[in-house]
């Protein structure tokens, strides 16, 4: 049977954004975190390099805002940036304070005890890390405290099939009033209703063939906010990250950027290296950068990869700094201490998404987006390294000092209707999903991948829009599942990426088209995509 929840805050997403918001609501408020899969599951999790922030003397704000401006492609908002690294020290200190195990360079108090790696795009060693599994100690520790907080529920194995909001209800004004979510062990869809909703479900990178991301990356947030009536800006600016391990049953286990930052050099089959020829930075230009000429060199000479080699560095300084990458490789017969590595690029991370001002507010009264879910104008054309947990730290503080001072005003609607399935049956063709999800994440990662072209967009978009008309038809005849919501939101989501990059007629950052190779100088600063029932009366300044 159906069921009903109400808290004052739903959260939905258990990564770094979700939890660290929950934490700092939680002593005021009731709130509810959903998560797809178990409780910190999420791109959170993998991250390896760990979180950039000015904690040496010898670094400064205003060296980490030009190395962020200068990755962003002058997309970047720079009110935005400047607030987000700004707000950088005190964040990490708040992570401190929660028990993260930071890696120690010495026995000094203060910053100056950490040890600070660097990588692509930056001009300073400023990342902060826990040896070379950095989310997975912020995850861990941060989702530890969330599950033994009193005023916090965590509802594991949920997903959610859509967001309510006021107009679907007929009532006036446009308002967020809870979700439809769909409890995956029983099959049931419940209701949740909260004063107010924060998006914080991830990217949108399982709609590429090959990614670094986990499977719950779906764009289920960016999706469902577009559905519920939000703006949603530069979906082209796709990173790929330069270097997954290429290994049949490796998946998606992902090469930190910090190797190259630590030294590490790549190279061609015969052992020569290639970076200098497109890039005065060589290996430790901005990922775009990389990621392009190793799919360049791929694509001239025919080979399936390239190879990552830290090799020339001590033993003990490999295994003391990549604990965790030299024990996985080893796994699959490589030994970072002696061998080059095979590694391709990889769908990583989303730069675009659901329009957000400064406190992580949408276009609808009381419904959030924070982290790779949001558009903030952090990143611009292209996510400058290890800025992306910062982003998640910095947007959740600012989000639940905005919730905290606007929650009076937000109605909790306790009555919300049941889910309606008086008119759909179970399905009989499964197979309809699998096949369209192949299909889909085929035809992106072959046609709207690192390097396009107007006829790879075109052809991309009429294979997107049967999908669509296809998925519509098995929605509204078969009962949900967490399968069809899944593609339905990456159709979503691949549709939204398709139209962007056609609009951008340069080439810029993260996108690269052959058919406009060169960065134009009057250019549209963001590719904003609005849906039909957009409603500008409550709609935040764009």
């Amino acid at each position: 049977m159906s069921k009903k929840y109400s808290s004052d805050v739903l959260i939905i997403g258990g990564g770094l954004a979700g939890l660290s918001t929950a934490l700092r609501l939680a002593d005021q408020m009731k709130v509810a975190i959903i998560s797809k899969g178990p409780l910190t599951e999420s791109a959170s999790l993998y991250a390896q390099g760990g979180i950039a922030a000015v904690l040496d003397q010898e670094d400064s704000f205003s060296t980490h805002i030009e190395d962020t401006l200068n990755a962003g492609g002058g997309i970047c908002n720079p009110e935005v940036v400047e607030s987000v690294i700004k707000r950088g020290p005190q964040n990490i200190q708040w992570l401190i304070e929660q028990g993260v195990l930071f890696t120690r360079e010495s026995g000094e108090d203060g910053y100056g005890c950490y040890h600070l790696t660097r990588e692509g795009g930056h001009s300073r060693r400023r990342v902060i890390h826990a040896k070379d599994a950095t989310g997975k100690a912020v995850e861990m520790t941060l989702g530890e405290k969330v599950k033994h907080h009193k005023n916090i529920t965590v509802f594991e194995d949920h997903i959610v099939v859509d967001l309510i909001t006021s107009a679907k209800l007929g009532q006036t004004g446009n308002q967020c009033r809870g979700a439809y979510i769909l409890e995956r062990s029983s099959g049931k869809v419940h209701s949740f209703a909260a004063r107010c909703v924060v998006l914080a479900t991830g990217g949108a990178n399982k709609v590429y063939l090959y990614t670094t991301n986990p499977d719950v990356s779906t764009g289920d947030g960016i999706a469902m906010a577009w559905r519920a009536g939000c703006r949603v800006a530069n979906m082209e600016f796709i990173q790929f990250h330069p270097t997954c391990l290429y290994h049949p049953k490796a998946k998606t286990f992902l090469m930190t950027e910090a190797i190259r930052g630590e030294g590490g050099k790549l190279r061609l089959p015969d052992g020569s290296s290639f970076m200098e020829q497109f890039d005065s930075r060589a290996e430790l230009a901005p990922r775009d950068v990389v990621a392009r000429a190793i799919d360049h060199e791929m694509k001239c000479l025919g080979i399936d990869h390239v190879l990552l080699d830290i090799s020339h560095k001590p033993a003990n300084f490999i295994r003391a700094h990549f604990p965790n990458i030299y024990a996985r490789c080893l796994e699959y017969g490589y030994d970072m201490t002696k061998d080059a590595v095979p590694v391709v690029p990889a769908a990583h991370y989303t730069c675009g998404g659901v329009m957000t001002d400064i406190n992580g507010r949408t276009d609808i009264d009381g419904l959030y987006a924070i982290g790779e879910t949001a558009c903030t104008g952090l990143h611009g054309a292209n996510r400058l390294a290890s800025n992306s947990l910062l982003e998640c730290l910095v947007f959740s503080e600012s989000a639940s000092k905005d919730i905290l001072e606007k929650l009076p005003t937000y109605i909790l609607s306790k009555h919300l209707p049941d889910w309606d399935e008086s008119r759909v049956t179970n399905s009989d063709e499964e197979v309809v999903v699998s096949h369209n999800w192949d299909e889909l994440r085929r035809f992106m990662w072959d046609y709207v991948g690192i390097v396009r072209t107007n006829k790879r967009l075109e052809r991309a978009k009429s294979r997107v829009d049967l999908l669509q008309r296809e998925i519509d038809d098995y929605y509204g005849n078969f009962r949900v599942t967490n399968d069809l919501l899944e593609l339905r939101n990456l159709a979503q989501v691949a549709d939204m990426i398709i139209r962007c990059a056609m609009q951008r007629h340069e080439s810029r950052g993260l996108h690269y088209t052959l058919d406009y190779p060169e960065t134009m100088d009057n250019y549209t600063p963001d590719t904003i995509l609005i849906p039909d029932n957009y409603s500008p009366d409550t709609a935040i300044s764009a």
